[in-house]
């Protein structure tokens, strides 16, 4: 789930190509974040109840689409870092983790991954704690590495783009509207 590109992906890539990898990192550790509290949430105390209760994820499925449209608009408006000036961010450490937790926190295919994928891994006559431990710190470890390589591939393709530079910003807008759509029409609860 965490290598096949999708939201937090995008912004990353985004994020990458207009602030630089370092920055990724803070918006990596907002999703990993998020991750860790929906996946101690769901095993431990909600556990089938997102799968029960249809008008919760649709709450979060309607969040996440808003929140994917307005990240679509400020990528689309922002302007593109040139490669040649060292000029100052505008967006603090805080923000950039704020983005990443809320594309991950909010996106109700998340919520849907650790009910029905995790159990699959646990033993739940045995020692809970221990397991989860195990798996989430894997789970985190990898998807952290996944999105920080897609960073360090963006930078990798910020050559192709210096000759054009709205042009990522564009395509990555348009990306997350097109998610956007999808969700709403795909994600049926």
């Amino acid at each position: 789930m965490f290598i096949t590109p999708g939201t937090p992906r995008i912004v990353i890539i985004s994020y990458s190509m207009n602030y630089g990898v370092g920055k990724c990192v803070w918006s990596a550790l907002g999703d990993v974040t998020a991750n860790l509290i929906q996946a101690t949430l769901v095993i431990f105390v909600i556990g089938s109840f997102f799968s029960e209760n249809s008008l919760i994820l649709n709450i979060f499925k309607w969040i996440g689409v808003f929140y994917i449209l307005y990240l679509a608009y400020d990528i689309y408006k922002s302007r593109p870092k040139n490669l040649k000036d060292k000029e100052e961010i505008t967006k603090s450490n805080l923000s950039f983790f704020r983005d990443g937790f809320l594309v991950a926190g909010t996106s109700p295919k998340a919520w849907m991954f650790f009910p029905f994928i995790f159990p699959q891994f646990i033993d739940f006559s045995s020692n809970l704690l221990s397991q989860f431990i195990i798996l989430i710190t894997t789970y985190i470890v990898l998807d952290f590495l996944s999105l920080i390589g897609y960073a360090i591939l963006a930078q990798k393709l910020i050559k192709w783009i210096t000759a054009n530079p709205k042009t990522i910003n564009t395509i990555s807008a348009s990306v997350l509207v097109i998610i956007a759509g999808i969700i709403v029409i795909t994600q049926q609860y």
